[in-house]
């Protein structure tokens, strides 16, 4: 894993339709509008936000967590309105030992069901195989989640199970997760 690829310059990446780079203060209207939104978090260990300081304090963590090498949160723009954040996709949990790494995503609820979270996990994947080298991308899925699910079949990852009682999120409690994982021997570009 060449993790200094990661964390030495902020990734930017882009796609036909989207792209990924850096949350920063003047999208704060648009975080906020995802992260107060009880719906975007059903299904999410993340408890929302009903203070817009509290959410401009967040970027700020994005920073210090990039900084300290353990997430990377990329905001996800349409190319058509590059400065209106739609979205955000995370990698995190980059475990050098084994060469994995935990990925997650979220669209405020007027992106839903466009293909945006398909194709930002489409980006982050092709990037965490092809430059960073990992082995092994993985999320954890609330039972109950199958937009998400659809998601990373979409992207061909395959469901490895469920860990019953296995995690405690946020505003959930203790929760069973589903499994899914992707190697780079099994991707297809």
């Amino acid at each position: 894993m060449n993790i200094d690829l990661v964390f030495s310059e902020f990734p930017i990446l882009e796609s036909d339709n989207i792209i990924l780079t850096k949350i920063e203060d003047i999208h704060l209207e648009e975080l906020y509008g995802i992260y107060s939104d009880d719906h975007v978090f059903e299904y999410c260990g993340i408890i929302p936000k009903s203070n817009k300081a509290t959410v401009k304090n967040m970027i700020s963590h994005f920073e210090r967590d990039f900084n300290k090498q353990s997430r990377i949160k990329w905001g996800i723009f349409h190319k058509s309105e590059p400065q209106k954040l739609v979205g955000i996709m995370e990698a995190f949990d980059f475990n050098q030992r084994v060469n994995m790494v935990t990925i997650g995503y979220f669209l405020a609820r007027t992106q839903w069901g466009r293909g945006i979270a398909t194709e930002a996990v489409s980006l982050a994947i092709f990037f965490l195989f092809n430059l960073v080298r990992v082995n092994r991308i993985q999320a954890e899925v609330m039972l109950q989640n199958d937009s998400s699910k659809k998601v990373l079949l979409k992207n061909d990852f395959v469901h490895e199970g469920t860990l019953r009682q296995a995690s405690v999120w946020s505003g959930k409690g203790i929760v069973d997760l589903e499994i899914y994982g992707l190697l780079s021997e099994d991707y297809k570009q």
